[in-house]
């Protein structure tokens, strides 16, 4: 079977509607004559004369007469889809986001971000889901709405990334460690008992690279998968731990942070999502809440570089 015409059912609502085709023609921006051929398609589309002559004018056969209601409901609709969409009304919106994010990003930010949603849209949910590898598979799916973090080698090409701020990383140790009885030396770090972070169980990643740059090397006392979770063992223990400063502020506090005795790239966090929910009203609300929420350690970042 071919496919049909679906621009007939726009001429045909018009026409049912005018039953006329000069005034069909001018509601179209067509002449006479190429709407007396759009006419003569319909007919043969539908196996019906659908206007007929009666004196000067045209009337509706029975079957136009059941078809009128049916296609000015279609025309609509299809309107409607093809419409850019209705403002975003925040009081009215329902709806829960799932968004993927680090355990240090979600208790840092995550507090005021959801003050700000019950304020704004006391209707929106959030859904956090922990990262526990740089698998973009989710985003694309559609079982993650929105993602934080460090895009990767791995990070699909066809995602939508916005920075959010930049950090750099820094030393915390509890109050009273050894380690800062005086100025940290790249020597007196490498020689402290370390807790590494990595989501997939490495012990060794850039810290080690820029000690063995400089002849030296750490030793590994425990990996864990977050950054709370290597601040909390610092607080109880004499462990070094090396988190992102800007990414962990609130994480921080009762600990001693210092700055690292030797080189390190710093790293930017971005929010990322799948391209599909680029343009929904909700979604690009929900970015601009968490960009603005970033927005002090952003600008600070920059008026530092």
């Amino acid at each position: 079977m071919s496919r049909p015409d679906f621009n007939l059912l726009v001429t045909l609502d018009v026409l049912l509607t005018e039953g006329s085709v000069a005034r069909a023609a001018r509601r179209l921006h067509l002449s006479p004559s190429a709407m007396s051929r759009a006419l003569a398609r319909l007919r043969e589309t539908t196996g019906d004369p659908l206007l007929v002559r009666a004196g000067r004018g045209l009337v509706p056969t029975p079957r136009a007469l059941a078809l009128r209601s049916e296609v000015a409901r279609l025309v609509q609709d299809a309107e409607a889809v093809l419409r850019p969409a209705a403002a975003l009304d925040l009081a009215r919106l329902t709806r829960t986001f799932t968004i993927r994010s680090s355990e240090g990003f979600v208790e840092n930010f995550g507090p005021p971000l959801i003050a700000h949603l019950a304020d704004a849209a006391p209707g929106v949910r959030l859904h956090f889901l922990p990262k526990c590898a740089k698998d973009n598979a989710p985003l694309r799916e559609g079982a993650v709405d929105l993602e934080t973090g460090v895009i990767g080698a791995t990070s699909g090409p066809e995602l939508c990334v916005q920075a959010l701020f930049r950090d750099r990383f820094v030393g915390v140790v509890r109050v009273g460690h050894p380690v800062i009885s005086g100025e940290p030396t790249v020597a007196s770090f490498a020689a402290g008992r370390h807790v590494a972070v990595s989501r997939r169980g490495r012990a060794r990643g850039p810290i080690d690279e820029a000690l063995r740059a400089q002849g030296l090397e750490r030793s590994i006392a425990t990996v864990v998968g977050g950054f709370s979770t290597a601040l909390a063992l610092v607080r109880s223990t004499d462990l070094i731990a090396t988190v992102p400063e800007r990414h962990t502020g609130n994480l921080r506090s009762g600990l001693h942070t210092f700055r690292l005795p030797m080189p390190l790239e710093g790293i930017t966090i971005s929010q990322f999502w799948h391209p599909r929910l680029d343009a929904d009203p909700a979604h690009r609300w929900l970015r601009g809440c968490v960009r603005d929420l970033c927005a002090p350690l952003r600008d600070s970042s920059d008026s530092t570089r």
